[in-house]
């Protein structure tokens, strides 16, 4: 049996950029996958920030569609309109992007093994052993480590003892035919999407991705939104296939063990604030990449060693994280009147002009922005009602 350096759980475009790097610094690196061929429909919208794209070279031929313009709706109809001159974001083609991802990794060395998911991960004192179904049977494999990329919903890291993600919410999302829609529209209300939101992103037209976040029966609201929609003239047809995803709002408790380390989806490395997860997922690969290889050449697998890996994305990430999730809970408490207020307020006082201004906000990094909003006490007044769940520090 091939005694492999990683086994990559996953291939997802953060298991093959982790592998593709690991495998590039000269480590042999397996995925295996329980898809039967990468690139497989995804319930995600693929929005990614300009950042990403020009971090992690994001060929051009992946993305359908740059935007730099949005429209809000607020519960009673209200549009706030955000407009920036320069690309603020790319929509991608995701089959096409976790091919490419997928593609990079196998010409960098690394072995795929598909239609095989995981059914048993062992830790022993010298190696990894991970057991899988395939093609009827099962296959074992043996590594040095693990990443763990299997995405939300997996029981893998609760099964190895790191626990599970402690809040979550539920997408659904639907390729639509539109009508004459050629920018993104969010809209808002507990009629809606409660606390939450639902998208309309154009794609290639006269296409889009249409959906929403719900802690309960995504799929009838969202069910009722293209009813609406469709009456309004916006879209050609209700009768679509709708597809769900499990969207980790808080990340995983721990998120490394003895030669283990989780990434992505799996790991609740994900913006609260809009369920994105390809750029956070990404910036954590690259982080369990580098300690892996160094751990990997010091022969020292050890949790503690690999602890470094949390250590590193916490800093990355964890203040945003927990302003996100702030925010998030902060969001959920709001009534319509007082989403309408705060439109109303932004609008007024040209509250909106001003962030769009601000050279330092970014699409990507949410804290800021959610940071000077409430600086602005005419804002706060607005949701004055509102109990704060916690602190953001």
């Amino acid at each position: 049996m091939k005694l492999y350096d990683v086994i990559v759980v996953g291939g997802g475009p953060t298991g093959s950029y982790a592998a593709c790097s690991l495998a590039e610094k000269g480590c042999r690196v397996v995925v295996l996958e329980q898809k039967r061929k990468v690139g497989e429909p995804i319930c995600c919208t693929g929005i990614i920030g300009q950042e990403c794209v020009n971090l992690f070279a994001i060929e051009d031929n992946l993305i359908l569609r740059q935007v730099n313009k949005a429209r809000l709706f607020s519960p009673s109809g209200n549009v706030l309109g955000l407009w920036r001159e320069e690309t603020q974001a790319c929509i991608l083609d995701r089959a096409a992007f976790d091919v490419a991802m997928a593609g990079r990794a196998q010409r960098a060395g690394v072995d795929y093994i598909l239609d095989s998911p995981v059914k048993n991960i062992a830790i022993e004192r010298d190696k990894v052993s991970v057991e899988v179904s395939h093609q009827g049977g099962g296959l074992n494999f043996e590594a040095r480590a693990v990443i763990i990329a299997s995405g939300s919903g997996s029981r893998l890291c609760e099964r190895l003892g790191l626990g599970s993600i402690g809040d979550f919410t539920v997408g659904a999302q639907a390729e639509v035919e539109t009508v004459g829609i050629d920018e993104v529209e969010v809209y808002f209300g507990r009629e809606i999407a409660p606390g939450f939101f639902a998208w309309l992103v154009p794609t290639s037209p006269p296409m889009a991705r249409m959906g929403l976040m719900s802690r309960k029966t995504p799929g009838v609201y969202l069910g009722k939104l293209m009813v609406s929609l469709l009456a309004h003239g916006k879209i050609a047809s209700s009768e679509v296939e709708l597809s769900y995803r499990v969207v980790p709002l808080k990340p995983l408790g721990r998120t490394c063990g003895e030669r283990l380390i989780v990434i992505g989806d799996a790991a609740g490395q994900v913006k609260p604030t809009s369920g994105g997860g390809i750029y956070y997922g990404l910036l954590c690969a690259d982080i369990a990449a580098n300690t892996l290889h160094q751990a990997l050449e010091d022969d020292d697998l050890s949790a503690r060693r690999l602890s470094r890996y949390e250590r590193g994305w916490k800093k990355k990430l964890g203040r945003e994280l927990r302003t996100g999730y702030w925010a998030r809970k902060l969001f959920e408490r709001l009534s319509d009147r007082q989403i309408d207020r705060i439109f109303e307020i932004m609008k007024a006082n040209g509250i909106d002009e001003a962030l769009l201004k601000a050279r330092d906000l970014s699409f990507d990094w949410h804290s800021k922005t959610i940071l000077r909003l409430m600086r602005y006490q005419i804002v706060s007044k607005a949701m004055e009602m509102v109990k704060i769940p916690f602190k953001t520090s």
